[in-house]
C-alpha cells in the first residue's frame, strides 16, 4: 500500500488532518512520526528522504530561511508561556510579562540547554522540583501535560511559528493533497494553485514593488532642491511621549472559576 509520511514536533496536533486524509485518500496510508523540537535535525531527516513533509517550529517570521531547496508554508504562531512548579506564585495570575519574573531563576530554554537538562520532559521535572522557571511555547507545555507544573502566558515575548516544509524535488500530487487538507481546502473545491506557483507569484510581486519604489525614489531626487525653503516655518510643538509606568503588577489576576494549569 502506498504511504505518505510526515514528521511533527510536540505541540502540533495532527489528528484532524489525519481524519480528513483517511476520508479523502483511503488508498494511501498516512504515517506520522513525533520528533524532538529541533528544526535543524528535523530538516536533516526530511532532506535525507526519511519523510515526505515535516512540521517544524521556528521563530515567527523566519519561514523564508527554510526555503533553500524546499517549500515552506507558515501555518500559525504560538504564544510563549512561563512554567513553574505547582504552587508557585505565578499560579495566581492569568498572564505575565517578563519583567514580572525579575529575580527568578530562568532555566536555559535553548536546544543545547534543554539537552543539558536531559530533554524537554526531564526539563519539566527539574522545574517541578523548584529549581527554576522555564519559558516554552504554550502548545508544547500542554502537550507534555505534567501535573506537577503550572504554566502562564507571557504577553511580551516573541512568538514561535509552526511551518509545514517539504522538498521541492519531491513535490507530488499526494503532497499537494495533504498540504490542501492542512490549509483547510475542502474536498469539493477546485485545485488551488500549487505552493510553487504561489511563492513564485509572491516573489514576482515583491520584485515589482521594489522596482516601483526605486523608480519613485529616482524621480524624486530632481525635485529635492525645489522643495527647500518652501515651508520654512518652525514645526509646531509636539506632545511628549507618554510611556506607561512599569510597575510590578504581576499581570492580570485570573478570572473567577478559571483553573490554573
Amino acid at each position: 500500500m502506498d504511504s505518505l509520511t510526515f514528521l511533527y514536533v510536540p505541540g502540533v496536533t495532527p489528528g484532524k488532518w489525519i481524519r480528513r486524509w483517511e476520508e479523502r485518500m483511503p488508498q494511501i496510508a498516512l504515517e506520522r512520526r513525533l520528533v524532538d523540537d529541533d528544526a535543524a535535525a528535523t530538516l536533516a531527516l526530511l532532506d535525507a528522504g526519511e519523510a515526505d513533509l515535516a512540521f517544524v517550529r521556528v521563530p515567527a517570521g523566519t519561514a523564508a530561511t527554510l526555503r533553500e531547496g524546499r517549500f515552506a508554508i507558515p501555518l500559525y504562531e504560538e504564544q510563549q508561556a512561563v512554567v513553574a512548579a505547582k504552587g508557585h506564585e505565578i499560579a495566581a495570575f492569568e498572564e505575565l510579562a517578563l519583567e514580572d519574573l525579575e529575580g527568578e531563576t530562568l532555566l536555559d530554554n535553548s536546544r543545547e540547554g534543554l539537552q543539558a537538562l536531559g530533554g524537554l520532559e526531564m526539563a519539566l521535572e527539574v522545574v517541578a522540583s523548584g529549581a527554576g522557571l522555564l519559558v516554552l511555547p504554550l502548545p508544547e507545555v500542554r502537550h507534555l501535560n505534567n501535573p506537577e507544573v503550572v504554566a502562564r502566558r507571557l504577553h511580551d515575548t516573541a512568538p514561535s511559528e509552526i511551518v509545514l516544509v517539504w522538498r521541492q524535488d519531491a513535490d507530488s500530487d499526494r503532497i499537494q493533497e495533504f498540504v490542501g487538507i492542512v490549509r483547510g481546502r475542502r474536498a469539493d473545491s477546485g485545485r488551488q494553485p500549487s505552493v510553487n506557483q504561489e511563492q513564485q507569484a509572491q516573489a514576482a510581486r515583491a520584485r515589482k514593488t521594489r522596482s516601483a519604489v526605486a523608480g519613485a525614489h529616482g524621480a524624486s531626487k530632481g525635485k529635492g532642491g525645489a522643495q527647500k525653503g518652501r515651508s520654512g516655518g518652525k514645526p509646531g510643538p509636539g506632545k511628549p511621549g507618554g510611556g506607561k509606568g512599569s510597575g510590578r503588577g504581576r499581570g492580570k489576576p485570573p478570572s473567577s472559576g478559571r483553573k490554573g494549569r
